[in-house]
This record gives C-alpha cells, sequence and structure tokens, in this order.
C-alpha cells in the first residue's frame, strides 16, 4: 500500500512517501480500516521532531492519529463493528506511550474497536477526521476538571484544534454559564460564533490581569503560571501543553486516553449540528501534499483543522 513514513526523527524533509508498505495484520481485537481522511495535529510534528522517542514505536514510522474510513475486515472479538460501516477514531490510545509504527496516513490502518465509534450521519469524512484527537481531548480536560453546569470557564488558545472544541462542549454539551476565551484579533468572531460569551484580544489584553475569575481555566497553549491567577478559589486549572514542567497548584496536565465511546456520547451534539469541527479554510491537503500539510501545521497559522483527503 502506498503510505507516508520516516526512518529517521528530523524536520519534515524525512517525510518519504513509500508504495510499497504492507498492508497491517489486524490482530483479534481490531479492525482494518480502507482510510478515506486522515487529520494532522500537533502531536504528529512533535513526534516527528522525536520529543518522545523513549516510548515511540521503533523506526520506520508511519505517522498520523485522526482517521475517518471504512471496515473492510474485522477481528473475531470484534462485536459492534461490521465490514462496510463507516467510522472515526483516534488510533492511538497512548498519545505519547507506544503509538502505533503504522498510523493514518496511509491506505489502510488496523486499529482496536473501542478506539472508534459510527460517523455522525450529518458528517462527510473530511469533517469527522477533523474529530477525533481534539473534541476527545476536550472532553476528557472538562471532566478530569469536574466542570459543571452553571459554571464559568476561560479557554486560553480558543481558536486552536482542542480550545474550538473546549468553547463548544463547555457551552453546548455541560452547560457553562459563562465561556470566555482568548486569540489574536482575526480570531475574535470565530471565538464568538462557537459560543464563546467573552473574547478576549491577547494582543491587546492580558487575561490575567482582567477582573474576572473562573471555575476553571482550560490551557491549551502553554500558559499555566498565568492560568492560576485567574482562577477561583476551589477551581482548577487544565494544561495540555505543559506536561513537562510542574503546574503549580491547583493546576494539573494530562495526555489524552483515546476513547471511541467519548465520540459516541457526543454523536446527538455532533449529528444536532450544536458541536462542530472548525476545518482550516486550506483544508482538505491531498495525499501527495503531506508535506505542505505539516509545513503549515508547524506555521502556526492555521485557523481550524488540517485534514489529508483524498487518500489513494
Amino acid at each position: 500500500m502506498k503510505a507516508w513514513q520516516y526512518d529517521e526523527y528530523g524536520s519534515v524533509d524525512v517525510l518519504k512517501l513509500a508504495t510499497d508498505v504492507a498492508i497491517p495484520e489486524i490482530n483479534d481485537d481490531q479492525v482494518l480500516l480502507k482510510v478515506v481522511a486522515a487529520a494532522l495535529n500537533p502531536v504528529d510534528y512533535k513526534r516527528r521532531h522525536g520529543y518522545f522517542k523513549a516510548t515511540d514505536s521503533p523506526l520506520p514510522i508511519v505517522p498520523g492519529y485522526d482517521v475517518a474510513g471504512v471496515v473492510v475486515k474485522v477481528g473475531s472479538e470484534v462485536k459492534g463493528l461490521k465490514e462496510g460501516d463507516e467510522v472515526y477514531g483516534d488510533v492511538n490510545e497512548k498519545a505519547l506511550d507506544g503509538p502505533k509504527q503504522f498510523g493514518t496516513l496511509a491506505e489502510y490502518v488496523a486499529v482496536e474497536e473501542r478506539l472508534l465509534a459510527l460517523k455522525p450521519k450529518n458528517m462527510d469524512f473530511v469533517e469527522a477526521a477533523a474529530l477525533p484527537l481534539a473534541i476527545e481531548t476536550a472532553y476528557e480536560g472538562l471532566e478530569r476538571a469536574d466542570f459543571k453546569e452553571g459554571q464559568s470557564i476561560l479557554v486560553l488558545n480558543g481558536a486552536g484544534g482542542v480550545g474550538s472544541f473546549v468553547i463548544q462542549l463547555a457551552k453546548h454539551v455541560f452547560g457553562a454559564s459563562k465561556v470566555a476565551a482568548t486569540s489574536s484579533t482575526t480570531k475574535l468572531e470565530l471565538l464568538e460564533s462557537l459560543g464563546a460569551d467573552i473574547a478576549i484580544d491577547y494582543t491587546k489584553e492580558n487575561f490575567e490581569e482582567l477582573p474576572d475569575k473562573y471555575d476553571v481555566v482550560y490551557d491549551a497553549i502553554g500558559q499555566v503560571e498565568k492560568a492560576v491567577k485567574v482562577v477561583k478559589e476551589g477551581g482548577s486549572v487544565v494544561s495540555i501543553v505543559s506536561i513537562t514542567t510542574s503546574i503549580p497548584p491547583p493546576g494539573f496536565s494530562f495526555v489524552l486516553t483515546s476513547n471511541g465511546s467519548i465520540l459516541t456520547k457526543l454523536s446527538p451534539y455532533l449529528e444536532s449540528g450544536k458541536v462542530k469541527p472548525i476545518l482550516d479554510p486550506k483544508t482538505p491537503f491531498s495525499f501527495e501534499n503531506v508535506k505542505e500539510a505539516y509545513t503549515y501545521l508547524e506555521s502556526h497559522r492555521a485557523m481550524g483543522k488540517i485534514v489529508i483527503y483524498p487518500m489513494p
């Protein structure tokens, strides 16, 4: 099969398009997917740079976490999926601890059934591929922070992949009383369209100097020292960026554990259109243009998710 892979860590130039990669064998608890679309996330380039090579799978690596595709083969222990099902998910249960050697930037990928969910009926494969890692991270962080109906939240980097879902989930799923979020000037309208009550332009205001305090601060950018200054007593700061640094209380960080049941739980909100993926205007990038997609992702200029489509 065709697949993008690298046999050394480094810049985008280590990525090579291979045409002779073996189609993965499936375990009893896995399905084989024909990949229709795959999305990129910051973890993809961090992995390629070797940031967590001590816990990575052996080289060569076919990268990619997020997938939307069609089941073409099922393992003997698979109960809830069948051939022909249209599914999506994040194929790596632990993002930094032994992610799959053969990921989603390929014609086929083998995935555990528990990491997948049926694709929302109202979404195409490009939209579905943009969801899993980011929306699951947003949801797990809110759960871990024990965020409840009627509480207030500040989202740092609200226009990013995870932040855009934190705003929507806090507002439409968890029932937040007030959602504030930070972004640059050009992205303020996006924050409001997602459901933010207060859009803070970080180029003009320092959020930690404003009078408001919040029950939860969700740090999706890496500003945890400032975040703890605006959290209410008894509240919490959740960070997905500062996983290697110590976080002052009441802050904590976590790394996502991928779980298809989160996607299934959120399906009614996705199918009703209350929660939706934000696709970058340049999306999709073709399979041949994966290097350009990575370069764009690493420029930090994207306004939404970067999806690879069509696949070969």
